[in-house]
């Protein structure tokens, strides 16, 4: 809730955007506010106007020096508008003191990605995370949004009634829908944790990199999921986790994370770990960058310092630069492709590089599960679909014995399978096998019931 001390004047939709950038840096107010703007449009603002200071560090009380705080408010007045959005974090005594030399409402950056959230939040999962950020936001900021109330004083020694002030009411408030949303999230995370566990015999693929790289572009080209794809920051927040199946037939499964972004608020970084979950428990993170950015090589390491902070830095990884069809100069990519020289290079949109990414996602299964030859007995048959669904299928014959195949599986899979059946195969169950000139690609239908 924002005060009531400021003045109807200007239109509310219309933002000054500003912020601190480094001594020397060569950009134009424009190119380095370039993110901001896309969240104040994607928040349903219009950017009438940009300002940057160039200092080392921004003032710590006012934000801006003052000469060019009285700037600012001169701008705010000759483009009639109605709001300032700072590219950065604000401390409360750094709002105040903007909201009170521009005369209007001050927005920072963590509280602008608050309201987009706010805005694409869909189930009550995500509601309840961009609640319990929002409010963990809020709690800092109490004192400056009641400054325009008198603060009343009880007896002594009283608490409550007549006498408690109000921020007081409101604080305490807080703390309890924040230690409530805390407890139902809690549960959300525990059912996701159990969730997760419970399958896996399925290789999982996790989705994740920086907003509008094209994650959930690529999970509706592979796997017709209908999930929302906006050329827009943040069109997605839920994570959705979809069967994916390889040529072979084999089906792994394919999740869609929310996207990171440069100077994300903490806030949402821990109200989020639930969503996270999928990614945080995946075999494998396709890493999306959008090579088309100038600014594609700090987005990849945002990604890196998110992943840090989220426990996942270690995780398997395929980085994948998209959106090549939109680079007219593929040397604008040296610095990425330095950073990430095993990178596969694609094109979501057309196509383009697909079958590179899928020959590099089958490399990483064949290098990091078990290839073994077994043989499914005829009374186990019934296992045979459930291997072509969850394993990779080398090879396979039919013998008197049974179905010797060749296959690459997960451990949690060939352990299922050897215990309902299946066994090692011996030197004696491959003498059956023709020599390797005479297997085909496609495997021989299994032989005939005998005769009642």
């Amino acid at each position: 809730m924002k005060s009531d001390s400021f003045a109807t004047r200007g239109n509310p939709t219309e933002a000054i955007l500003f912020g601190v950038v480094p001594m020397g840096d060569p950009r134009t107010a424009a190119e380095a506010l370039h993110e901001l703007q896309q969240l104040a449009e994607t928040a349903e603002f219009v950017a009438a106007g940009c300002m940057v200071q160039h200092r080392r560090h921004p003032d710590p009380h006012s934000y801006l020096g003052s000469g060019k705080l009285a700037e600012l408010a001169e701008v705010v007045k000759l483009a009639h508008s109605g709001i300032v959005i700072c590219d950065d974090s604000l401390t409360p005594n750094q709002g105040k003191a903007i909201e009170a030399a521009t005369g209007v409402p001050c927005i920072d950056r963590s509280e602008l990605i608050l309201q987009i959230f706010g805005m694409h939040a869909r189930t009550p999962q995500a509601r309840l995370q961009v609640e319990l950020a929002a409010l963990q936001y809020e709690m800092p900021r109490l004192r400056r949004r009641w400054t325009h109330l008198e603060r009343q004083r009880g007896g002594i020694g009283v608490r409550g009634g007549a006498g408690e002030k109000q921020i007081d009411v409101d604080r305490e408030l807080l703390r309890n829908r924040i230690a409530a949303v805390g407890r139902e999230l809690k549960r959300i995370e525990q059912h996701k944790v159990r969730e997760v566990q419970a399958r896996p015999e399925l290789f999982t693929i996790a989705v994740v990199g920086y907003t509008n790289a094209g994650k959930s572009s690529l999970m509706n080209r592979l796997t017709d999921a209908g999930v929302l794809a906006e050329n827009r920051l943040f069109s997605t927040l839920d994570t959705r986790t979809r069967p994916w199946r390889l040529p072979g037939g084999r089906t792994v499964l394919l999740t869609d994370t929310v996207g990171f972004l440069r100077k994300l608020p903490h806030q949402l970084v821990a109200s989020f770990h639930a969503t996270l979950e999928e990614a945080l428990h995946a075999d494998l993170l396709l890493v999306m960058v959008d090579g088309s950015s100038p600014e594609a090589a700090e987005q990849l390491r945002t990604v890196d310092e998110v992943l840090e902070t989220l426990g996942a830095a270690n995780l398997a990884r395929i980085t994948v630069f998209n959106k090549m069809d939109l680079v007219a100069d593929p040397t604008t990519l040296a610095e990425l492709w330095q950073a990430e020289p095993h990178a596969v290079a694609v094109s979501v949109a057309t196509g383009a590089g697909m079958p590179d990414l899928m020959a590099a996602i089958q490399a990483h299964l064949a290098a990091v599960e078990n290839r073994v030859e077994i043989l499914l007995p005829h009374a186990a048959g019934a296992l045979h679909a459930e291997i072509r669904a969850k394993a990779t299928v080398l090879s396979e014959f039919y013998t008197a014995d049974g179905c010797l195949m060749e296959i690459q599986a997960s451990p949690a899979l060939l352990g299922r399978l050897l215990a309902e059946g299946a066994r090692v195969a011996e030197d004696r169950d491959r003498a059956e096998r023709p020599a390797a000139d005479d297997l085909t690609s496609s495997a021989p239908e299994p032989p005939a019931d005998p005769a009642p």
